[in-house]
């Protein structure tokens, strides 16, 4: 399993959230003591309007305060955003669409506020102090810390911050052009304050969005153009800076010394390693070797072959190496082969259907994935915004109006993709199959599927990596058997991401997770405005009013009874769609470390907590000869 281009994620900045929605779901964002008080200034905002932590607090309870700040941990890119790729980088500006952006690069960058890890979504000053609602919930204003810095020490104005976002909306990934259109104008009303102002169409969650979004000095970019592929360091403001590094193979982030705000709440406990870096491998094989030699000293597998087979090596033995699995208390993502309903083979529905009974999961997950997965069905799986049984009354009230336009099924059962006998060949579902595809107007030419128009059904698995390669196999091999021609072609990551941003390809896998409070991230995926800007992430060419409407009421949810009610009936409507191939997950993370580390006793609940939390222990790195 690995994690795919999600678009819009925690990659955004290492503390980003987002959203998107209507101006009456704005005021919750606010702790609720806030509601009764007009332009009250408040330390935090979340989705709800929910605050774990005081005005007052001193820091995170999933830090420890006392954690050093010394040594290296290495490891490779397993999440990527904007424009970032998983085996090579040429470029160290992440927030275009042009190049291969490389790992790591929003530890340079701060942002208005920081994710609290351990909620679903609240934010706590950062660079601003304090954050303030207009009463119509149409601007928001942040209070900038005095303190604030740039790297070359240049201070941190709140001219610059309104630069930031309206650079990102009008020059950014489509990513991020798209999740601000709903930002009507960000000023500076003095050195410390910004104001941003949205369209009374936007989310509940669009402020959090502008909270966590990198701040780029106006100085260094009036000079320079924004928009450049480039190897040169930019200015930034955060923890960590651009060391050493070598294009395509790894780079280096160096603790930055003077951190302005190293002593903040929201920092004690966190940025604990003096250098962070990040290697490159073009083979996960290749990658795992350089693990076992500890090149990599804190890897994420997610390959359950390699987890069941490849870590019985001396210093696993020795217990210099330590395994294991942390739980994921976080929905586990829409990993599965999307299908590019732009392609002439994918337009019908009915096709699209009769792919989905030729993959065998029981027998891929017994012969290949030693059992170690779940199947997936939903869009918000291992969390309670996944659709099951048949519609509450409070679904049917966003489903009803929609009768009509969408498939009958949507006000039953939810699809659930079918089972097998386990064989890897089926035959009632290769029926089945077969039967989806005539009724869709496909035709038998001997051992040939022609499509409705006459043309030789045709699929070509794109991909930059053959990890997935033996699971596609035995899928190809059904295809093959109801006549489709399929092959799985890998090309190198810059030509795969060319291709995938301009939607040049038949099928791809693909990993994206919805969060704890989905947000503008659904317009991207799924938001018909969105199919055809190329470098967006909707893949699947989703272009279905009635998913746009049930994205907006997700998105203008004012409770989270609300927005959980929403997405299910979005799950329905979206999994009715048949616009993958769902793959499989697991509630939990397959984590492998070098011992030369420490961390606290307690893990933040929505997070690994690795790297970010961990610090590297001398003692230890001594006792297994890595100090």
């Amino acid at each position: 399993m690995r994690s795919g281009r999600s678009g819009l994620s925690r990659g955004l900045t290492r503390r980003a959230a987002l959203a998107m929605g209507a101006a009456a779901a704005a005021v919750p964002l606010l702790p609720r003591a806030a509601r009764a008080q007009a332009e009250a200034w408040f330390h935090g905002l979340s989705g709800f309007g929910e605050l774990k932590y005081q005005a007052d607090f001193a820091r995170f309870d999933y830090v420890d305060p006392a954690a050093p700040k010394a040594g290296m941990v290495s490891l490779q890119i397993s999440s990527t955003t904007g424009n970032q790729a998983f085996d090579t980088f040429n470029t160290l500006n992440i927030f275009v669409l042009k190049g291969d952006g490389a790992a790591g690069m929003p530890l340079t960058f701060e942002s208005l506020m920081a994710r609290a890890l351990d909620e679903p979504d609240a934010m706590y000053g950062l660079v601003a102090e304090a954050v303030r609602a207009a009463p119509d919930g149409l601007s928001h204003s942040w209070r900038l810390r005095p303190q604030a810095r740039f790297h070359d020490g240049s201070p941190l104005t709140a001219e610059d911050v309104a630069f930031s976002i309206m650079l990102l909306k009008e020059k950014g990934h489509p990513a991020f052009g798209q999740a601000l259109r709903f930002v009507e104008g960000a000023e500076a009303t003095d050195a410390r304050t910004v104001t941003v102002r949205y369209d009374k169409a936007r989310s509940r969650n669009l402020p959090l969005l502008v909270a966590g979004l990198p701040i780029f000095s106006k100085a260094y970019y009036t000079a320079r153009p924004f928009d450049d592929a480039t190897l040169d360091a930019p200015l930034g403001s955060g923890p960590y800076r651009v060391g050493r590094l070598e294009q395509g193979r790894f780079i280096e982030f160096t603790r930055v010394a003077d951190y302005w705000a190293k002593d903040l709440p929201v920092n004690v406990g966190i940025n604990n390693f003096e250098r962070i870096r990040y290697e490159y491998y073009r083979d996960r094989q290749v990658a795992l070797e350089g693990f076992k030699a500890g090149t990599i000293t804190l890897r994420e597998e997610f390959t359950s072959r390699d987890w069941a087979n490849s870590y019985d090596f001396p210093a696993v033995r020795e217990g210099r190496v330590k395994r294991e699995t942390i739980p994921d208390e976080t929905p586990s993502g829409t990993q599965g082969w999307w299908f590019n309903t732009r392609r002439e083979q994918f337009a019908d529905r009915r096709i699209r259907d009769g792919l989905n009974n030729l993959f065998d999961f029981e027998w891929t997950n017994t012969n290949l994935m030693f059992g170690s997965y779940q199947r997936t069905a939903s869009f918000f799986e291992n969390s309670d915004m996944k659709a099951t049984g048949r519609p509450s009354p409070e679904e049917l009230k966003l489903l009803e109006p929609l009768r009509g336009q969408v498939p009958d099924e949507v006000f039953g059962e939810p699809f659930v993709p079918p089972a097998s006998d386990g064989s890897g060949q089926d035959r009632n579902l290769l029926r089945r199959a077969d039967a989806l595809l005539r009724e869709a107007g496909c035709k038998r030419d001997g051992n040939v599927l022609r499509l409705p128009s006459g043309k030789a059904f045709e699929i070509e698995f794109l991909d930059f990596s053959g990890a997935l390669q033996p699971h596609t196999a035995s899928l190809i091999k059904n295809l093959k058997l109801v006549g489709i021609e399929a092959r799985y072609r890998i090309v190198d990551a810059a030509q795969y991401q060319r291709r995938v941003d301009a939607f040049d390809f038949d099928v791809i896998t693909r990993r994206a997770s919805m969060g704890m409070t989905p947000d503008e991230g659904l317009r991207s995926m799924f938001g018909s405005r969105t199919a055809t800007v190329e470098g967006s992430s909707n893949i699947a060419g989703v272009r279905d009013p009635a998913v746009d409407t049930l994205i907006n009421a997700a998105l203008t949810a004012g409770t989270r009874a609300e927005l959980v009610t929403a997405c299910r009936a979005l799950d329905r409507v979206l999994r009715a769609g048949r616009y993958w191939i769902p793959m499989w997950f697991k509630a939990g993370h397959w984590l492998a470390y070098w011992d030369m580390f420490g961390r606290p006793a307690v893990k933040p609940r929505y997070d690994r907590g690795a790297p970010a939390t961990w610090w590297y222990d001398e003692a230890k790195a001594k006792r297994i000869g890595k100090a």
